[in-house]
């Protein structure tokens, strides 16, 4: 079901039939060191990930990550959304995209529509964004979009920091 659309990409609610695009991007490199290994090396874990998580959050919350699919042709470039986690007071903003789409824009432009209806649509008045220190491309990004760096947190058994970043609407 697509929930927005910008420009240039159409965000729809995830399921099932999207594990093999999503096997793919969880095993970048990119996602392996900044968000972490999910462990998940079939296109069957996959899919009971979708399932579990953003497929279940869609309904229990009413958000979630999205696909993120190019206009023309609706070719899938990555994820973008909302998530509550349970060690976060607010929701949280993420993205991620494959390495050939980065740099042209579309993290921006995604996550700048999914800021916009989080407020607009889920009444969000205030939304976070986490991220490792040493990821320079995605603070930049939230940096970009007007979210202001509020603190350091430890929220990993493994003692590493994550930036955490706020935007008030």
């Amino acid at each position: 079901m697509k929930v927005l659309e910008t420009e240039r990409l159409i965000l729809r609610t995830l399921n099932g039939d999207d594990a093999e695009f999503y096997l793919q991007l969880i095993n970048q490199p990119a996602w392996r060191q900044f968000i972490g290994d999910r462990g998940i090396r079939t296109v069957e874990a996959a899919r009971a990930a979708l399932l579990s998580g953003p497929v279940a959050a869609q309904e229990r919350d009413g958000f979630s990550f999205y696909m993120t699919e190019l206009k023309n042709g609706t070719l899938p470039i990555g994820i973008c959304g909302l998530i509550k986690r349970e060690t976060l007071e607010d929701v949280d903003i993420g993205y991620a995209f494959m390495p050939e789409f980065w740099g042209k824009g579309y993290a921006l432009e995604a996550a700048s529509a999914v800021l916009e209806y989080a407020n607009r649509v889920c009444g969000l008045q205030r939304v976070v964004a986490i991220t490792s220190p040493d990821n320079h491309q995605s603070i930049r990004l939230l940096e970009k979009m007007g979210l202001k760096f509020e603190k350091t947190l430890k929220l990993k058994d493994d003692d590493s920091d994550t930036k955490l970043f706020a935007y008030q609407f």
